[in-house]
């Protein structure tokens, strides 16, 4: 077995291992005492409902984490330096972790707190306003997070190469798009992989390209990769994975919410907003989550072949999208050819080997 093989099989045996740890330990809370132990110890600290609810949850967060963090450290340190494909010392990937759970502390807290609210509020229809808090946060997001939130993990430097800036706006101005500055970052600190973007919506779209793309690919293979990326602007995927996501998470928490409200009773608990009942809830919401991850994918996988047709359509270069492709496998090991059923469930993008073979027979 080659090591693009062996390197995909052991990522995605981790990602296996970590939905199985997962799903063990939201059984273990619904199944056993723990979760109840964990509610009575959090009001033995406080009374207030809302600081024993993220007491509840930072404390069964912080296990959870314990329990990932050997497969964590493997795959995202480990594993990247035996492929050479990390840049990071150890101290360098404690500190990007650290951040990343920082922020995602600060931006999930308040909405599962507006979550715990609305439970306790409303029993019966919290997942209506919940939905739409989703679904405005979730544009929200798309629009901060390439001028507030990636700065905080990469530097962002105007694009220098002008030659290559001057292609950039030109396929732009073609297509009738506005962006707010053509950057590049350096992925360069943490990983030898390859990665370019549009970002943003509204007024904060820009385009952002990796060093190591603009250091290994020449100025027509980028231009191609922008396109692509830019195909998924224009045929408005962000837009419909938006709208795609308030539905499915409007009917989720829908059916979520009829099946715990029928299990509260059999599991002897006496209000929704129990804080030991609330496994329960991530339980239903979790298997609901792994049965629709193939369907997003399918959906997702779709959607970059839309974005391939883009990119070779508006740029008339196949070739030169074909070589970058198989230069973005080559650097970031990417499986060319996986296993079918592996593919069908867990990748949201198609094979390179697919991709290349649908665009050899796409007629510009």
């Amino acid at each position: 077995m080659d090591k693009v093989k062996k390197y995909n099989r052991s990522k995605m045996l981790i990602e296996i291992l970590e939905i199985l740890i997962n799903l063990t330990f939201i059984f273990l809370l619904v199944f056993s005492p723990i979760a109840k132990q964990i509610e009575s110890k959090a009001f033995s600290i406080t009374q207030n409902d809302y600081l024993a609810f993220l007491l509840f949850i930072l404390t069964i967060g912080f296990i959870n984490s314990l329990l990932n963090f050997p497969l964590s450290f493997y795959s995202s340190f480990i594993l990247e330096h035996k492929y050479n494909l990390s840049n990071q010392n150890l101290l360098s990937w404690i500190k990007e972790n650290f951040k990343s759970l920082l922020i995602s502390l600060i931006i999930l807290l308040p909405i599962a707190l507006l979550f715990f609210y609305l439970l306790k509020n409303y029993p019966e229809n919290w997942w209506i306003f919940l939905t739409i808090i989703v679904f405005l946060f979730s544009i929200l997001l798309a629009k901060i997070a390439p001028t507030i939130i990636f700065p905080l993990f990469y530097k962002f430097s105007p694009l220098e190469n002008e030659t290559l800036k001057n292609m950039l706006n030109s396929l732009c101005k073609k297509h009738n798009i506005d962006f707010s500055g053509i950057y590049s970052f350096n992925l360069s600190k943490t990983t030898k992989k390859a990665n370019a973007g549009f970002t943003g919506i509204f007024k904060s779209k820009r385009i952002i390209l990796s060093d190591t793309l603009i250091e290994n690919f020449t100025d027509q293979e980028i231009l191609t990769v922008f396109a692509h990326e830019l195909g998924h602007y224009k045929k408005k995927h962000i837009i419909k994975n938006i709208f795609i996501g308030l539905i499915t998470t409007f009917l989720i928490f829908f059916i979520t919410n009829k099946i715990y409200l029928i299990l509260l009773v059999n599991f002897s608990f006496n209000y929704p907003y129990q804080l030991s009942a609330l496994p329960l809830l991530f339980l239903i919401l979790s298997i609901f989550s792994l049965i629709l991850m193939p369907f997003h994918n399918i959906l997702s996988r779709k959607f970059e072949y839309e974005a391939d047709r883009f990119a070779v359509d508006s740029t008339n270069d196949r070739i030169s999208f074909i070589n970058a492709l198989n230069k973005i496998a080559k650097i970031n090991l990417a499986d060319k050819e996986p296993n079918p059923i592996i593919e069908f469930i867990f990748y949201s993008h198609p094979s390179i080997k697919k991709r290349i073979e649908r665009l050899e027979k796409h007629v510009v």
